[in-house]
């Protein structure tokens, strides 16, 4: 049974040190390839500044941007905070380690407002089994660590590293620890599965990502560990670069996020 995790401040010790300042850390059971798994250093930002706002507000975007090299372990953070009318705050949050600035995010927040325009998706979710009748899938935690805290269940489309035709996977996904599904939790998600190329290669090359950027379409707030359904796709390919969307559903089909990712292909 997965241990509970009251949320990923939590989990990654967020702590407030001074006015706007913070410090976390992020162990070494995140690591992706090379470095922190870049959805928890996304979430990371997001939780930094869900916890810096002034204003209750929802988080409604975050553009991170990873602007260095970073390493499991300690982070410095330090979040501003801008006030955009009587509805909208934008918090910009720098991670640094070593004095350098490693990550960065712009996390949009905005008030729920009433309006006569009627509630509308254009991303309907994929007729797939339900968790229960799809099987385990296990990233090898001996290459990428971080693979032990999701509990994958591929519901349609290719596996990586299957030479397949298709660049997309689609998977039941849960976080072990549980976490609530809140944004930041979020972000860890929409980051879960492999680069969206992997269905096409048969052996793993770098994809690092660049810009990661997060839309969230409804309130998540849901049961601690209940799966969502996550599909990731390569919309293209080419130059040494690679642009992933990712999707990501409750169990009642209601879209909760949009990402989409910049990637290097170092291979």
């Amino acid at each position: 049974m997965m241990k509970l995790t009251s949320s990923l401040g939590a989990e990654f010790a967020l702590t407030a040190t001074e006015a706007g300042h913070w410090h976390a850390v992020v162990d070494d059971s995140w690591r992706g390839w090379t470095g922190p798994h870049g959805g928890a250093l996304a979430g990371l930002l997001i939780e930094t500044a869900r916890q810096a706002r002034t204003r209750d507000q929802p988080v409604r975007a975050a553009d991170i941007r990873f602007l260095g090299r970073p390493a499991t372990g300690a982070f410095t953070l330090h979040a501003t905070e801008h006030i955009v009318g009587r509805g909208t705050t934008v918090l910009d949050v720098v991670a640094h380690q070593h004095g350098a600035p490693v990550a960065a995010a712009s996390v949009t927040l905005g008030a729920p407002g009433e309006t006569a325009i009627a509630a509308h998706s254009a991303r309907p979710a994929p007729v797939v089994a339900a968790p229960q009748d799809c099987a385990l899938f296990q990233l090898p935690p001996q290459i990428v660590p971080v693979g032990a805290h999701f509990v994958i269940r591929p519901a349609a489309g290719p596996l990586p590293l299957s030479g397949a035709d298709e660049a997309m996977m689609c998977a039941w996904i849960a976080l072990d620890p549980a976490l609530p599904l809140e944004p930041p939790s979020l972000a860890v998600l929409a980051d879960a599965l492999p680069p969206g190329l992997f269905p096409l290669l048969t052996a793993p090359v770098a994809v690092p990502t660049v810009a990661l950027s997060l839309h969230f379409h409804a309130d998540s707030t849901r049961l601690d560990g209940l799966p969502v359904l996550v599909r990731a796709a390569a919309v293209s390919v080419g130059e040494g670069w690679a642009v992933d969307d990712t999707e990501i559903w409750d169990s009642d089909g209601v879209l909760l996020v949009t990402a989409r990712q910049t990637r290097r292909v170092l291979g």
